[in-house]
């Protein structure tokens, strides 16, 4: 299959990294919920490459090392300059004894291995890192997030941020951030260190536009970057049905028929729903990126497919109109001021 162009990259912050607009979220392939074969996986991960994604995004919580696992063995053979990886800290794996059912109550479909120990001191970031880099295949990651500090921010702030600011001094990461599904302890670290960026979850969508109170008018003021994931709210804006997901939860009967109403609107301006939640994100200055979870070849064509179709004014226009878009909330193309990642910049394809 021919490489199609890639998707257009972005820099990060005010630091060297880049991210490209669509980016692969890799949590699927660490069996998210269900089991992901490793051929599925790879065909998944070829496909993005084939499509242009040169961005990828993993953990070690996603399945226990699988995600990142599979994700280094998709990139082995690829050229190291053209694309991105992020990987997180904040939860070392340690071996068990005896491997006893699966991880499911933490979410993924994979045998319980290993147990996971919170751990935000520096010497947890740097192991954490460290066997990070080893399942990858890699010598550096492209940017390393804090992951879900909610109940550890003081560590955090005082152990774990000054611990990835020497491992970037020591070239084994370009970019640092947070990636946490709440505004307010990401706020907080944009406005008391030199994040490069952040990776908000759910909290800025079609539905949820919460993010817009504190955090990105004070990462854009920063100009600190914010790549936004769970656009699509674990199901709801994907294909808003009765018995669908929200935020990994049943969905609320009233959020429900918003995204209906949603999805009503876009079908009138022959759009899918998902189209215009994939894009919509970008409309405000201090998004540079959108991270999609993919978990299968098929996923992926329509990700990319949808993110590239135009999403018209007139869409936008309407849902102002219904009282399903705030007033002063940014869309794309809305002004020059509001185009994505307008404080960073564009890269140039190599």
């Amino acid at each position: 299959m021919a490489e199609t162009g890639q998707i257009r990259r972005r820099r990060l912050g005010r630091g060297g990294a880049w991210v490209g607009e669509l980016a692969f979220g890799a949590a699927g392939i660490g069996n998210l919920l269900t089991p992901v074969s490793d051929q599925e996986a790879a065909e998944a991960l070829a496909v993005a490459w084939e499509s242009g994604i040169r961005s990828f995004d993993t953990a070690p919580h996603y399945g226990l090392g699988l995600s990142e696992r599979r994700l280094g063995a998709a990139l082995r053979d690829r050229p190291r300059a053209d694309y991105s990886v992020s990987t997180k800290v904040g939860r070392l794996l340690e071996p068990v004894a005896e491997v006893a059912g699966d991880d499911l109550a933490n979410g993924f479909a994979v045998p319980a291995t290993h147990r996971r120990v919170w751990d935000f001191s520096a010497d947890g970031v740097r192991r954490s890192l460290e066997s990070s880099l080893e399942r990858l295949g890699l010598d550096h990651v492209d940017t390393v997030y804090l992951h879900d500090p909610d109940d550890h921010t003081e560590q955090a702030l005082t152990e774990a941020y000054p611990a990835l600011e020497r491992l970037r001094g020591e070239g084994l990461v370009k970019a640092v951030g947070i990636g946490m599904n709440q505004t307010a302890v990401p706020a907080r670290f944009v406005r008391e260190t030199d994040i490069d960026v952040v990776l908000l979850a759910g909290r800025y969508s079609l539905i949820d536009p919460s993010g817009l109170a504190d955090l990105l008018p004070e990462a854009h003021r920063r100009g600190t970057s914010v790549i936004v994931g769970g656009v699509f709210n674990s199901g709801l804006l994907a294909a808003p049905s009765p018995g669908i997901t929200y935020d990994y939860a049943p969905v609320p009967e009233e959020l429900l028929r918003q995204a209906m109403r949603l999805q009503e609107v876009c079908e009138r301006h022959g759009l899918p729903l998902r189209a215009a939640a994939a894009r919509f994100p970008l409309g405000h200055p201090a998004v540079t990126a959108v991270l999609i979870g993919l978990r299968s070849a098929q996923q992926v064509r329509d990700a990319v497919e949808q993110f590239r179709r135009p999403v018209p004014d007139a869409l936008w226009h309407e849902l102002r109109t219904a009282g399903l878009l705030g007033p002063d909330v940014p869309v794309p193309g809305e002004a020059d001021g509001c185009a994505p990642g307008a404080h960073g910049g564009s890269l140039r394809s190599p």
